[in-house]
């Protein structure tokens, strides 16, 4: 049976003919039509198809015994992908550190517990916190030939070299309902990751995932299942000014110019040919990001669902063009 992703994603792929996410008006329909696919996939869609999940378990006895007990509690080695996928913030919250340690459990993002049909009615000024988001996929747009000799570009999958550490938690924000209209405002938290995929080809792709200064907004008055919001975010330089690339030079320390290479950098044209290698500069690029509710838990404040996020890959400090990278995962967040 084909993975419930892999259903998915013609759908994405006929949708991004129709309207590009490349589109420089900034139309967000291809990622909202994407957003409602995986809605109603869940979070299955994420899942690998028959391939349980296992986890290694190193170190003492003791944290042996702990790891396999989270696995039979949460049902990580046998069950079937959508239960493996399935997390709740108290599920979480109830580990020791030794419990986690090693698991890759840290990086994961919960689901809002219970049946979530319920709604969250936003009336004036509340909070989001403990807003976590976790990409499933990432995909690079790339130039790709089609059999037909056409040369297209087209976002294709990577594979993730980072650690488990690319995902975004503890962010908070304020959240408000103005004209029939709600509007979430990012302002603190663990809101960048530095990430590197791999291209098909061998070429590795850095970038900072980041929701930094997010403004979304939505139609509505409440959080409920299907309910869409989406808005820009800033994505600050992969790099700081402080970092020496190779030759030692940098923005803010270093040296100006590449010392070992003087023939290329003096004469008429000067370092033309090195300009953006020399003169470093911190690059802040703006990125889109749609969410969709697909689980409430009104009890506890919980929300949960899906996400697709569109942002640039690193500059190199303003000597490279940023490739457009496609991040695909989970959300969660408590209202208070």
């Amino acid at each position: 049976e084909r993975d419930p992703y892999e259903r998915a994603t013609p759908l994405f792929e006929a949708s991004q003919r129709r309207s590009a996410l490349t589109d420089p008006t900034g139309n967000f329909a291809t990622m909202r039509t994407f957003v409602f696919a995986l809605a109603v996939s869940g979070a299955a869609a994420f899942a690998p198809a028959g391939r349980s999940m296992s986890m290694k378990m190193e170190g003492n006895p003791l944290q042996k015994a702990a790891a396999a007990a989270l696995a039979a509690g949460l049902g990580l080695s046998t069950m079937s992908p959508l239960a493996a996928n399935a997390i709740t913030k108290d599920e979480i919250q109830s580990l020791s550190y030794l419990q986690v340690k090693g698991t890759g459990l840290a990086n994961r993002c919960a689901e809002a517990a219970g049946e979530g049909k319920g709604e969250i009615a936003i009336n004036g000024k509340k909070q989001l916190v403990d807003m976590c988001l976790e990409p499933k996929q990432f995909l690079v747009e790339e130039e790709v030939a089609k059999k037909n000799g056409e040369v297209l570009k087209d976002f294709v999958k990577t594979k993730l070299m980072t650690r488990q550490t690319y995902s975004l938690d503890g962010v908070s924000g304020t959240v408000t309902s103005e004209g029939g209209k709600l509007k979430f405002v990012e302002e603190d938290g663990i809101d960048y990751a530095a990430t590197t995929v791999q291209l098909p080809g061998g070429e590795r792709v850095p970038f900072l995932f980041t929701i930094k200064e997010l403004v979304a907004t939505g139609a509505g008055s409440a959080l409920k299942p299907g309910f869409q919001w989406g808005g820009e975010f800033k994505v600050p330089s992969y790099r700081t000014g402080l970092f020496l690339d190779p030759k030692g030079r940098g923005m803010t320390t270093g040296y100006d110019m590449a010392v070992a290479l003087p023939g290329l950098q003096n004469g008429e044209e000067g370092d033309a040919e090195l300009f953006n290698e020399n003169n470093k500069k911190f690059d802040v690029i703006p990125g889109k990001i749609e969410f969709e509710v697909t689980k409430v838990n009104a009890a506890d404040g919980e929300v949960s669902g899906v996400f697709v996020s569109k942002q640039p890959s690193d500059t190199d400090l303003g000597s490279k063009v940023p490739k457009n990278v496609l991040l695909k995962g989970i959300w969660y967040g408590r209202i208070e």
